[in-house]
């Protein structure tokens, strides 16, 4: 077998192969793209044997194991492609491995290649190799993923638009509660500060109200217009101005936010809907297409990834860990994981309280029991996590009964 360690940049790549010795079979330093993809297979070609190649594809079977520090792109993607064994390892990890060897701290791209030779060679029983995802998967991740980056950026700005209301124009927070819907942002943008605020007419605030779809528009209009214009303490016109710049500003990203989520949120339930697993998915209680859709692309669809449910739930982050040394023992929640996932299902477990009477009686057991609302929810979600795995297993779509089957004996 050959083991290759890859450390790569963005315009090259330092590679070292090894032997099943450690002995250094090659190193070089190869440029991104096609040209640097062809010689390192020239560079594998000069060690491997006829046994090694496929007679049919000429491509090298899966003898060869590279490990690198991502799981993205052209380059990973041809590795794959190419029948190569490709592990994606941790940074973190690979930091950690490098100290094994020296403690000085040095580093340099490529001793950092030789470490992760030495990781697929020695250590690799220990990490997992590349899924083998769908391309349709693949694809629903990278939406997923930049749609919950975008929900996240607008809660920063949300934020920071908060801060700035309550510090120079409070009564704004009083007169819309929801800062992101749209009848909010269209009068914030328009009048950003206390003076402009207390001149809105009452039509002008009823027609944005009846824009967002609003009901009783006459009532709350009136309402808004009271609370914007009573009298209220004041800053400097220096200083409203600077505060009324910074509120446009964070209104503007809010609003073009809304637009791209709303965006992506439809092609993420529309590539979702086209999914084999999507029925099994959506049968699971608090999963609708743009959750479910979350949930599916963060798993991937290799069914053979995950060798059982204990496997899948620790790859959610969902299941605890234990820490003893001598008498001392504590079970603690995992915060090293993949925060896409572990939020996903934290919201998956949040909806399925309303969604399942099972999930309900088991969320409300842990309450009794002493665990706050945020620790109750980490373990109805791990208890998602393992009935949604015996889905898929078994391919087919949830059952309340057969899910909760002692809950929901009890409750009924």
């Amino acid at each position: 077998m050959l083991f290759v360690g890859d450390d790569w940049a963005e315009d090259h790549h330092d590679i070292e192969v090894q032997d099943d010795d450690g002995r250094r079979l090659a190193r070089a330093r190869l440029p991104e793209g096609i040209a640097g993809l062809t010689r390192l297979h020239e560079l594998l070609a000069e060690h491997l044997t006829d046994e090694d190649v496929d007679p049919e594809t000429g491509f090298v079977a899966q003898n060869v194991l590279v490990g690198i520090e991502t799981d993205r792109g052209t380059w990973v993607s041809a590795l794959v492609a190419a029948g190569y064994r490709v592990f994606p390892l941790n940074p973190v990890q690979v930091a950690r491995y490098r100290e094994r060897h020296g403690a000085s701290g040095a580093k340099s791209d490529r001793g950092d290649a030789h470490v992760l030779a030495e990781i697929v060679r020695v250590d690799r029983a220990h990490h997992r190799p590349m899924a083998g995802d769908s391309p349709q998967v693949e694809g629903l991740k990278m939406v997923a993923r930049v749609h919950q980056s975008a929900i996240w950026d607008r809660t920063r700005h949300l934020l920071r638009l908060r801060s700035a209301l309550r510090e120079f124009f409070p009564a704004a927070l009083e007169a819309f509660p929801e800062l992101t819907a749209p009848d909010a942002l269209e009068l914030l943008e328009r009048a950003p500060d206390p003076a402009r605020a207390a001149r809105l007419s009452r039509s002008k605030i009823t027609a944005a109200l009846t824009r967002a779809r609003r009901r009783d528009t006459e009532a709350k209009a009136e309402a808004i217009q009271a609370v914007l214009r009573a009298p209220a303490l004041r800053l400097a016109p220096e200083i409203e101005a600077a505060y009324a710049a910074i509120v446009a500003s964070q209104v503007r990203l809010i609003a073009s936010l809304n637009s791209e989520i709303a965006a992506l949120q439809a092609v993420l339930a529309e590539g979702f809907g086209r999914h084999p697993d999507a029925e099994i998915l959506t049968s699971q209680p608090g999963l609708g297409p743009i959750l479910g859709a979350r949930v599916l692309a963060e798993f991937g669809d290799d069914h053979a990834r995950y060798a059982d449910a204990k496997a899948r739930k620790n790859y959610a982050g969902t299941s605890p860990i234990t820490r003893a040394s001598g008498t001392r023992r504590v079970v603690l929640a995992r915060y090293a994981r993949n925060r896409h996932l572990a939020d996903a299902t934290h919201q998956w477990a949040f909806c399925a309280i309303t969604a399942s009477p099972g999930a309900r009686a088991y969320y409300d057991t842990l309450r009794a029991r002493g665990a706050g609302h945020h620790a109750a929810l980490r373990q109805l979600g791990n208890r998602l996590v393992g009935i949604l795995h015996g889905c898929l297993k078994t391919r087919t779509t949830y059952n309340e009964t057969t899910a909760w089957p002692d809950l929901t004996a009890t409750a009924a």
